[in-house]
């Protein structure tokens, strides 16, 4: 059997954890939305996969991986206020969280920053939440 990816197994831990969030689900309008791309004709707001760096971290024997990846909140025009309640609720959802992944073990998964902006071209709010977390990989 092939052990998933340590990004891939991340990912499906994040799906998995802020899927069963019904406050999280209720703020994005009844279910996760969140995806890999901007999801075609979907009105804001949704979250997707920002840009994400995995590295070499193995020490001791262990091997392990440091990622570093973003969630980006987007929201109507003028509604920073939506995007910026869905952001907080991730950050306090994933922040030193425990999440269980196929094939890996979470070390550590820290909030690094929280930033917001509004898309000059569409008017869009964005808040981006920028993470670093540590797998290993399960014995």
């Amino acid at each position: 059997m092939t052990r998933p990816s340590p990004l891939l197994a991340l990912r499906a831990g994040l799906l998995a954890r802020l899927g069963g969030d019904a406050r999280l689900t209720a703020l994005m309008g009844g279910r996760l939305r969140l995806y890999d791309e901007p999801p075609r004709g979907a009105a804001p707001v949704y979250v997707l996969f920002g840009p994400s760096e995995v590295s070499d971290d193995s020490v001791d024997g262990a091997r392990r991986h440091r990622h570093a990846f973003a969630l980006i909140v987007l929201a109507k025009p003028g509604s920073v206020r939506s995007a910026l309640e869905v952001a907080e609720h991730i950050a306090a959802s994933l922040d030193e969280a425990d999440l269980v992944l196929s094939g890996h073990v979470l070390v550590l998964l820290r909030l690094r920053s929280l930033a917001d902006l509004r898309d000059e071209r569409t008017g869009e709010a964005r808040a981006t939440l920028s993470f670093e977390a540590v797998t290993e990989v399960a014995a």
